[in-house]
């Protein structure tokens, strides 16, 4: 596919399941699901504050592989297990995005692939792409 550009975090799920961390086209860069998983290691094990900043870290990595930050993220989504942690997680969002403010999504759901995790998180991302230039 022309002007579509793929990256791998390295995750055994991408693998697993046929997926790329992140997906640049045209002028938006969208981070698929994630955790606060580096490798085998779950990082903030039963802390959801602990999860969301190490999930936040690893996508907005995943945008550093286009040139972009946390500066660039115009829409963040946060999945949770249990919504008493919904001030936690939301804290941590705003460490990360209070002088982006973008629009945001956030769902309880009933688990994860993994029942250790907490939270699981998207971005997506806006880039300049100059007219003609490939993506």
């Amino acid at each position: 596919m022309t002007g579509v550009r793929r990256v791998q975090s390295g995750s055994p799920w991408e693998e697993a399941f046929g997926f790329a961390r992140a997906v640049a086209a045209g002028d938006r860069v969208v981070v698929g699901g994630t955790t606060s998983f580096r490798g085998d290691v779950l990082h903030g094990e039963g802390d959801p504050y602990e999860q969301a900043k190490a999930a936040f870290a690893s996508a907005v990595e995943a945008l550093g592989e286009f040139g972009l930050g946390a500066d660039s993220v115009i829409r963040t989504r946060m999945y949770l297990t249990h919504a008493r942690d919904v001030d936690e997680v939301g804290r941590a969002h705003r460490e990360f995005f209070d002088s982006v403010r973008p629009v945001t999504t956030l769902v309880v759901v009933s688990g994860f692939v993994d029942p250790r995790i907490l939270v699981e998180v998207e971005l997506e991302a806006f880039r300049e792409v100059p007219q003609g230039a490939p993506s």
